[in-house]
């Protein structure tokens, strides 16, 4: 064989080897992984891992990507080539984190193919290319039940969310029952509950029985909806999922403590607390007859047991949010303090519930405040508190009493108990945890008359006098519990957040969006809480930074001398003028004043190239700091490399002359 044919040979052998090579080690790579990044975006979060883990049925994702079309497409197209790579790796982590009960597929769907023809029957979102091209980007989760939910578009700009988007959606298409939201209310949200006689009379007098409140039409649209008496005794986990708390004014011990049972036993819980409700107030004819009623309400026998608090009377207030609008009659439009309009900015970021919020209005809405560790159980307990409405930082509280509010109300008035503070005040609060209870002694109720037995003739009297007296007791802790708290009513009423139309009421703003997304939050398994937010791929330039801080530190001191030697030759100039005008008062040679400013016109120049040189200095030491630092990086690699390379030669050839030494002495 000669040379030429063993060095072609050579060569193929050496492709073979090398694709070989690849490809075992790419698939030895997928259950070999390190997360390197520094947010860990491509680490499931806990949440995700037990959701995985109780899987029971195989469950399919369908990855909808038209690479090919991206090919084709602009450079706006084009920037999701990254992001797809991103929720690909991220899927296939769901899909070895599953233990063989999730499996991947990634489809590129072509013109006129079945894939796009599924693509379109699962509504993925579809944006034309070319005549024949579409571009698509969606996740599909099917079930064996035949059970099918998708995301119809990945965003980039929900990067932060695309975990708790993708386990949503598992979590939900594996649970199929229709979950069960159960209100409990001193308000009528729920309707005016008449029937029989009641009806009757109602009708006869020409009167209508007010309907639900709109949030509580568009929830029965997705879920089931039942009303919880106000004097419940005990709220069943099996009967409801979710228990919304509105406006709980003056509840019994009893119903307290059948709210903390059932959060304690795992249930979801939303309250909505007011100092002052507008919803609450009394129509014109009860003020007319003298009908006052509280317009307050607060659960803070059970907060201050979390670690929160709604103080009595307090409400928060932004100058920068408030709405404008008259006062009084005959009085010019002003700040109304109580009215504010909550803005980007107002909303936490990192939580799926707030993140896409832009609008919402609360009037007179409450404080809650966190307590001191001291003043409440925080070492048996571990509760996460995360604030998700807020003010701005020039936000604060103010006070006013409610006869004030309820009988006299001056927007004046109350625009002057309001000081701009220096941080924001929260309105809005989700709790997640373990957590104690509030009666951790048990509750003692009067037993109701239909469980006494009858008593006999003779014993009727003593038995009227002694009051029979049952104890409840039961969870003192629960380690699964979440709570979403918010210190307004009227946020969610149809007051504020809709306005009749011709075609029916419309929604104003995102008032009644946080309350869906709230509820769809906990709608889930307790899991999906405990997803946290992926971080994104925008990473901050700390060494360049610091770089940056360092030099400016160094030439500080200098621009600072040289800015107060140009204030004060400055100020001689203003000086110089200013004299010469109070001699000559209306006459001013010109000539002697010109020769006079000359020294310090000259001075300021001189000083200001003095200047621009040490800024100079600095910009030139941070660029070649930075370039220091870029050929660091660039020559790391390659010269550790070389390195190894270097020891490997030495070590070979003192090998070498080793064996060549012991050669030459047999």
């Amino acid at each position: 064989m000669n040379r030429l044919l063993r060095a072609i040979l050579g060569v193929i052998f050496v492709g073979i080897i090398t694709f070989s090579a690849i490809s075992i080690f790419q698939n030895l790579g997928r259950s070999m992984r390190l997360d390197i990044t520094g947010q860990k975006i491509y680490t499931l979060s806990d949440g995700t891992k037990t959701i995985l883990g109780k899987l029971n049925q195989p469950i399919t994702l369908k990855l909808y990507y038209a690479k090919t079309a991206a090919m084709k497409a602009p450079d706006q197209i084009k920037f999701f080539n990254n992001y797809y790579y991103f929720v690909r790796a991220l899927l296939e982590e769901y899909e070895r984190q599953s233990n063989g009960m999730v499996h991947l597929s990634v489809i590129d769907p072509r013109p006129f193919s079945e894939d796009e023809e599924a693509a379109l029957r699962y509504e993925l979102r579809d944006f034309p290319i070319t005549e024949e091209e579409k571009f698509f980007f969606g996740l599909v989760v099917q079930t064996p039940f035949g059970v099918t939910k998708s995301i119809p578009f990945f965003s980039p700009d929900r990067q932060n969310f695309v975990e708790y988007e993708i386990s949503y959606l598992i979590d939900t298409a594996i649970s199929r029952e229709k979950k069960k939201i159960g209100v409990l209310s001193s308000l009528p949200v729920m309707g005016d509950d008449v029937s029989g006689y009641m009806a009757q009379m109602m009708q006869m007098q020409g009167k209508r029985p007010n309907p639900p409140w709109t949030i509580v039409r568009q929830l029965q649209q997705k879920y089931e909806v039942t009303k919880i008496e106000a004097y419940v005794e005990k709220i069943e986990n099996e009967d409801v999922d979710i228990l919304l708390v509105i406006h709980p004014k003056d509840l019994p011990e009893k119903t307290l403590w059948a709210i903390d049972q059932f959060i304690l036993g795992g249930g979801r819980t939303i309250v909505c607390v007011d100092p002052h409700a507008v919803a609450d107030m009394p129509s014109p004819q009860q003020r007319m007859m003298g009908q006052m009623t509280k317009t307050s309400s607060d659960l803070n026998r059970l907060l201050k047991t979390w670690g929160l608090e709604q103080p009595e009377n307090v409400f928060a207030g932004d100058r920068g949010l408030a709405l404008s609008g008259p006062g009084r009659p005959g009085q010019p439009m002003q700040k109304l303090i109580y009215a504010i309009d909550l803005k980007p900015g107002c909303f936490n970021k990192d939580n799926i519930i707030t993140a896409e919020l832009n609008q919402v209005r609360m009037l007179f809405s409450g404080v809650l405040k966190p307590l001191a560790e001291t003043d409440f159980d925080s070492e048996n307990q571990k509760i996460e508190i995360t604030p998700l409405l807020f003010t701005t930082d020039y936000g604060n509280t103010w006070k006013a009493e409610s006869y004030e509010i309820t009988m006299m109300m001056d927007p004046v008035n109350l625009l002057k108990k309001f000081t701009p503070g220096s941080k924001p005040v929260n309105m809005g609060y989700m709790l997640s945890g373990q957590f104690k209870s509030s009666f951790p002694d048990g509750v003692e109720v009067e037993e109701s008359a239909e469980e006494e037995k009858p008593a006999e003739a003779g014993e009727q009297d003593a038995a009227e006098k002694e009051k029979k007296i049952r104890k409840l007791t039961g969870l003192t802790q629960g380690d699964d519990c979440a709570v979403m708290v918010f210190a307004d009513v009227d946020f969610i009423s149809d007051i504020v957040a809709y306005e009749r139309t011709f075609l029916g009421m419309s929604p104003v703003g995102d008032n009644a969006t946080l309350m869906v997304n709230t509820i769809e939050n906990l709608s889930g398994s307790g899991d999906l809480i405990s997803v946290r937010s992926r971080g994104n791929f925008q990473r901050p330039f700390t060494a360049v930074d610091a770089i940056e801080k360092e030099a400016e530190k160094e030439t500080a001191a200098e621009e600072e001398k040289i800015n107060a030697q140009i204030a004060a030759f400055q100020q001689k100039l203003s000086g110089i003028v200013s004299d010469a005008r109070k001699k000559g008062e209306n006459v001013i040679d010109a000539a002697e004043l010109e020769a006079a400013k000359a020294e310090p016109e000259r001075e300021i120049r001189k000083l200001q190239r003095e200047l621009r040189n040490v800024q100079n200095r600095r910009r030139e030491k941070i660029e070649k700091l930075g370039n220091q630092l870029r050929a660091v990086n660039m020559l790391a690699v390659p010269g550790a490399i070389l390195v190894v390379a270097i020891i490997l030669g030495i070590y070979r050839a003192t090998k070498r002359r080793h064996y060549i030494s012991h050669s030459s002495d047999a």
